[in-house]
This record gives C-alpha cells, structure tokens and sequence, in this order.
C-alpha cells in the first residue's frame, strides 16, 4: 500500500509538470573542442556537423584554440560529425540534447596515413570501441548515458559492465565482477591516471566491489573497461581494468542537477571559475536515504539501516602554450549498526553473523592534481600526483540468548528474543594510506608511429590492529593484525603502436613491476595485439600478454604465534599472481548501426598462493562477499586456467531502439596444493544478458523509456558439508577433498526500467523507476549454518537466498 501510494504521488507530480508546460521552441547549445589524439595541440579549422537521421542540420568550425559552438540546437537526438583534412572523421551517434544543460563534446581525432585525404571510420567501427588507442582486444567505452540507460545497472559503471559479454555479478547485494571466471579480487580501478581504493561503500578489506559505488555518473566521462590483454600502461591486474576519466565542468555558464531517489539525495554544480581563460568546476555531493526502504516495507536483506554519503570534484584550468593543470577527488564514509539482539526470530540478515551484533564502518578517499602540455606537434605530457586512504573499522559482540527448559528462545513483550549477556568478541581498524604519481610522454612519429613511455608509483602507509575474545585456544583476547609500516610498488612500462596501413595496426608494449614489501620482482611483462580491417564488414583482433598482481595487501600481515611468546607473518614473502593472456576476436558489422562481435581466449594462471600443507585452498576463490579470510601458511605454487567464447550481438541506439545480447561459454579451473584439478567457485559455466530499450516522444519535449534485461547463468560452485565441523565452528564448514563438486541451482532474474522526461525552457525534469528482481524470483546466494533451538528437528543448513523484488525511484532535475 505504502509503495501504490508513493508511486501515485509520483506520477501525479510529473503530471502537473506536463499539464504545466506551455508550446515553444526549446533549444539548447553544443559545443566542445577537438585536439590532435596524440599530441593533443588544438586542431584549427576543423568542421563539426549536426545531422538529424541524414539530414544535414547545422554545423560550425573550430576556432583559434581549437574550440567550436553551436547554438539554437533543438532538443532531440542527433548525430555529430567531426572532420579534418589530413584526419580520421569522427561519427559521433545519439547525442541527446535537452533544454537542462548545454552538451559539451571534447573531441581527439586521429591523424590519417594517407596524406591530404579524408579518411571516414564508420559509425558502426567506432561505436563500443575503447578509446584507448594502444587497445585491440577485449576493450570496450562506455559512456555515462549507458550506466542509466541498461535495466538494473542502478548508475553504477560495476553493474552495468557486468551486461557485458565475460562478465557477470557475483552477488546482487553487491557489485562484486566475475571476470572470465577470475576472482573479482583481479579488478584494478583507475580514476584520471592513479589506481584508487576500492570505490564503494561498506567495502571489506582486500575485495573489488560493495553494495554501492562511491562513484557517481553525473561528474564521469566516458570511460575504458578492459576484460583482458590490456596495454602495457596497466599492471596490478590479472583479470580486468576500469579507466575512469572525470569529465570537465561547464566552463561559460552554471549548472545544476537535483537528484532524490531511494539510494540517495544528491546534488551537483558546475560551472566557469574564470569565463575569460576558460577554467571550470564540478563538484557532487550524496547523502543516503535508504532509510526510506523501511517506509515502503522493502527488503533489503537487513533490518539494520545503512547510512553512507559521498562527494566528488574536479577543477581545470586551462594554461597559455597547450598546458592544463586539474585538481580532482573523490571519497565517501559509510557505517551500519547490525543490532541482531533487537530482531524479532523471522527476520532476515545476509549481511552479518546471527549470533552477534556488529558495527561496522568505511572510509576511502583520494585527492590529485593533473598537469598536461603539448610540448610540440608531436609531443604531449603528462604528470599526475594523488593521495589516497582506506579505513575498516568493525566491532562485534557475541550474544547470549535467553531459552527456556525445551529449548526455546524467550520472548520479551515486543516479540524480541531475550539477551543474557553482550559479550566483547571482535575488534579491527585496517588503514592503508597511498601516495601514488604518475608520468608518461607521447610522441607521434610521424602519422604511422606513436611511442608512449611512462611509470607509476605508489608508495603504501600500513596501520593494521585486529584481536579476537576467545579464539578456541584461550578464554582471552588474541591478537591476530598488529602491523604498521610502509612498502612502494613501482611500475615503468613502454608501448608503440605501428600503423602498417589503413586496416593493419600492431600495438605492443613491456611492463614490469616491483614490490618492496618482499622483493617481488617480474622483470618483463610482454603485450602485444594487433587489428587487421579484412574490409568494411570485417575485422580480425589478437592480443595476448602477461599480467601479474599483488596479493589483497592485509594478508601480507596476518600473524601466528612463534611458540616463544612473539608472532610471525608467516606469509609476507607472497609473490605475484600471475597470468597470461591469449585473445582472438573478429567484429562483423550489419550496417552503420549493428554489430556481432565473437572473442575465444585462454587464460594461464601461475604463481597462485596456496597452503603449503596439502588442501584445496587457494587463494583464486577469494574475493566476493562480506568476510575476510585467515589463511594458513601460503606459497606461490597454485594454478589455474580459464578459456571461453563470447558473442555479443548489438544494435546501438537507433530510431528510438536499442538491443544487445551477450552469451559467454566457459570453463575455469585451479589446482591447490594437493594436486586435485577442481572448478574454481566462479566456474558458472554461462551467462547470458538480453537488454532491449525502447523510447517514445511526444509533443517535441516528452519523452518516455522502456528498458528491459534478462539475465540467466550458471551459479557459484560448493561442496558437501562437513556436518561435524559445522556443529563445531558454529558456521558453514565445507568438505575439503570434494571441494566445488556441486553447484547452486542456475541464477536467473528480469529487470524492468521506466523513465519519463519532459522538457521545459532551461529545464530538464526526469522521473524513474528501475525495478531489479522483477518476477522476485529466489536464486540462491550461499548456504549457511542457523539451527532453530525451538525445533531441533529442523534443518539446521539452509539456503541464503539473494535480493527479491526491489523497486528504485529516483526524480531528477537539470537546470
């Protein structure tokens, strides 16, 4: 009833805003700069065309310093065609233009082989390919509009990247990626050239992903995401990238966005610093409001509130002789109480421990500066410095529970189970702080050749204390983290990129990284693809390359007793992860504005950390969900594989329509210690997603969406239960030798998106609903150990089932 009811306020606000509006002409301005896409020196007199379907509707040219403007653009759909003598012609589809903000478009062109000759790379080539040049395989750009536009994506670049083909979640609750297979531990985030923290709120130490994305779409640019053979320029990742750029401000006027939905109230500025040199700023900022969930009688898995907020930046200013220096940042804190001892004995937690209470909080950040220069026609550079911070801070206390003499919990008078006794049970603060720099130089050779030499170095700050109240062994606090000290990881890499011909390009490159904390050296990580343009249809990819990574920096320092009263961190001396990377893929274009795109590869893990007592342990299966690991003894003897083929099959948005199917077939396997060849936990075997979107307009300034995604794959491996050790730890405790010998019955759900948008002079309004779970249909996350001592007959191992139906709102407002 309380959800029928706010949706009918909805509708009925957006309502008034359309009986409201009045009959005009609402336009609005694009405009933006293009650059040399080496060098980056202003390109001066290049055209820029505004076309609706083929028909030519304006169009300006690029002045002095490179910028163009185009005013008076009705609100719609367009294409947007840059040219230059000597370059490659950029087709730029589907830029939107509404009445809210002004369309701001920075362009890099690409100088062309063949001298004096205009050269058109096609809608359909350009379209879904990385920008990153130094790319021929497994990479892909997304822009901010598809974070919103996929069903269930949520905005968040994580979720909607795992519609892609080889990847897939791991847990609704979470943005956690599966990658090929690979742990999402493997997942490396860049953001403006320095590799960052995990970027999510309530994110466990050591892990890639978290139930919401610090990072916000309304200040991101388009972006890379990368799923394997990556340039050389990338290193500390074995199985996939995110190359996030943050987008400039409105350098000529100021702009504002209000946005209030379920995840959160958020707004975002931007706007000219200085008109006359063109500087700029954008800054957001979000507070939660998942407290709202409880009012719609939503289930979010946890009766505990989660309260979170975040904040984003960037400033640029523009220098005289083709400088730029930019400062950016971004952070959140997020904390949740899990009060197990004030929830009545039906309802649900898959977030924390039954047994106790738990508080729990996060923090990251990170704030840099940028400074760019073209050097000359064929040189341009680069220098980037950041800061960065991650904080964990977690407490818990076990409860003793009141029962009476058959066994029964004790209720008091509002159905709460009677508490004995909070005990003092856990207590941790990690801190890992960095200051990372960046540097690389690009020099053009002419229109064939581009050589890019550079290094990153990050320089970590440990603070880590974690005890325990009664580990088993004695009734008295343990202490199992006690660390602080520092390390520096140090990455200079090298690429050329050859352009043979027209439709031959090589691309290759030497990494090499070196970890003080040990000594971990890998002297030469070689990388190579190349693309060759059979002819307009058809393009054949290869890439291939070796990748290596660090291990998840707090198991360096988890200690056990020496015997003579002191400790050892018996597995600081873990080497690298390592991987190589075969890739082989072939793009078919149908028309300008569809493609299939098939890729096979085969991935060759080493150096994986496994137990040095012989078991099915190994480090490969970590990475997903809320739990840290405490592992045994470890060396770098495991192995793995993982090979595949997927297709996509894509039409871009076009005539108002927008499909893309994506099916992935593959295997992925370990060996730990003992030798056993087993499915690692990740090997789901297939996933398939088919997302379609539809939009329908109206009146000139309405607009209505609807977008869908079905998503069917194979789940997460496990084996039978060790029922004595279960009853023993008081937790899920698996049999070792038949390790993943089972799987979880397949995973499907159906996400459905509306959205509603109406124009006004100088004023966007949006209202939305993305309804995740749809046909609330139970897909099994984990199984887990919750005997009922009023019933001892009941099974004691239940299945932990994941999200149900969950209906986000959100209205936003550009103005």
């Amino acid at each position: 009833m309380k959800r029928t009811l706010l949706l009918t306020s909805l509708i009925f606000f957006l309502q008034s805003i359309a009986f409201n509006l009045y009959s005009q002409d609402l336009t609005q301005t694009v405009r933006g700069s293009i650059k040399d896409k080496d060098s980056r020196i202003s390109l001066i007199g290049a055209t820029v065309a505004i076309y609706k379907d083929s028909t030519l509707l304006m169009g300006a040219a690029t002045d002095v310093d490179g910028y163009f403007k185009i005013e008076n653009v009705p609100i719609g759909r367009y294409t947007v065609i840059a040219s230059f003598l000597g370059y490659s012609q950029i087709v730029l589809p589907n830029i939107i233009v509404n009445s809210g903000k002004e369309v701001l478009l920075p362009l890099a062109m690409e100088e062309s082989i063949m001298k004096m000759e205009e050269i058109q790379i096609t809608a359909a080539r350009n379209r879904g390919e990385a920008m990153n040049e130094m790319a021929t395989v497994s990479a892909r750009t997304f822009s901010v509009e598809e974070t919103e536009r996929y069903a269930g994506s949520r905005g968040d670049p994580a979720r909607m990247a795992s519609n892609f083909a080889g990847c897939q979640g791991a847990d609704d609750s979470r943005n956690d990626i599966v990658v090929r297979g690979n742990s999402p531990l493997g997942i490396l985030y860049r953001v403006e050239g320095v590799d960052i923290p995990n970027p999510n709120h309530f994110a466990v130490s050591g892990s890639s992903g978290g139930p919401i994305s610090i990072l916000n779409n309304k200040v991101l640019g388009t972006s890379d995401f990368f799923t394997g053979a990556f340039p050389a320029e990338f290193g500390n990742s074995t199985a996939g990238v995110f190359d996030i750029k943050m987008r400039n401000g409105n350098n000529e006027k100021f702009e504002f966005t209000g946005q209030l939905g379920l995840f959160g109230t958020e707004l975002t500025a931007e706007g000219p610093i200085s008109r006359k040199k063109r500087s700029s700023f954008i800054v957001n900022y979000r507070y939660s409001t998942l407290v709202f969930f409880g009012f719609l009688g939503v289930n979010l898995g946890t009766t505990a509130t989660p309260y979170y907020q975040d904040a984003s930046f960037k400033l640029n200013f523009p220098l005289k002789k083709g400088g730029n220096i930019s400062f950016f940042g971004l952070g959140g804190a997020s904390s949740i109480d899990i009060l197990i001892s004030e929830q009545k004995p039906d309802e649900v937690e898959i977030y924390g421990d039954t047994d106790r209470d738990q508080f729990f909080k996060t923090k990251m950040g990170v704030v840099g500066a940028n400074y760019s220069k073209s050097l000359n026609a064929s040189t341009f550079t680069k220098f980037t410095i950041a800061t960065s911070v991650e904080i964990q801070n977690s407490y818990h206390q076990l409860l003793y529970q009141q029962t009476d003499m058959s066994g029964a919990f004790v209720l008091d008078a509002d159905g709460l189970i009677v508490i004995d006794s909070l005990v003092d049970k856990l207590r941790y603060n990690f801190q890992i702080g960095k200051t990372s720099a960046n540097y690389y130089i690009n020099k053009k050779f002419g229109a064939r050749h581009v050589v890019k030499a550079g290094f990153t170095s990050d320089y970590y700050r440990f603070n880590m204390i974690d005890s325990v109240y009664n580990d088993g062994t004695t009734y008295d606090w343990s202490v199992r983290w006690d660390h602080k000290g520092d390390a520096v990881l140090f990455q200079p890499y090298l690429l050329w990129k050859f352009r043979i011909s027209e439709k031959l390009v090589l691309n290759t490159g030497l990494h090499s990284q070196y970890f003080s904390l040990n000594n971990s050296f890998s002297a030469i990580e070689p990388r190579a693809g190349f693309r060759y343009d059979l002819n307009e249809k058809n393009t054949i990819n290869v890439g291939l390359g070796l990748h290596s990574q660090l291990q998840p920096m707090y198991t360096y320092f988890y200690h056990i007793s020496d015997g003579g009263g002191g400790y050892i961190q018996h597995n600081k001396g873990m080497d690298f992860t390592k991987s190589v990377h075969y890739v082989l893929g072939h793009d078919y274009r149908l028309g300008r504005n569809m493609r299939i795109k098939t890729e096979a590869y085969y991935q060759q893990l080493y150096n994986i950390p496994v137990t040095v007592q012989p078991s099915s342990f190994s480090l490969v299966n970590q990475g997903s969900g809320f739990s840290r690991f405490f592992p045994d003894s470890l060396e770098n003897k495991g192995t793995g594989e993982n090979y595949g083929l997927e297709v996509t099959v894509e039409k871009f948005f076009s005539k108002k329509f927008f499909f893309m199917l994506t099916v992935s077939l593959f295997e992925s396997f370990y060996k730990g210690s003992d030798g056993v060849k087993r499915d690692t936990d990740f090997n789901g075997n297939y996933a398939t997603n088919l997302l379609a979107s539809r939009e329908f307009q109206w009146g000139g300034n309405k607009s209505f969406s609807v977008g869908a995604k079905i998503t069917a794959a194979g789940n997460k491996r496990y084996g039978p239960v060790d029922t004595t050790a279960t009853v023993a730890q008081g937790e899920i405790v698996y049999e070792d030798a038949t390790r993943n010998s089972l799987q979880l019955k397949p995973y499907f759900r159906a996400d459905l998106k509306l959205n509603y948008k109406v124009n006004q002079k100088k004023v966007t309004h949006e209202i939305g609903i993305d309804i995740v779970n749809l046909l609330n249909t139970k897909n099994i996350l984990k199984l887990t150990y919750a005997p009922d001592p009023s019933d001892p007959s009941a099974p004691a191992i239940r299945e932990e089932y994941q999200l149900g139906l969950l209906p986000i709102f959100y209205y936003k407002l550009d103005f």
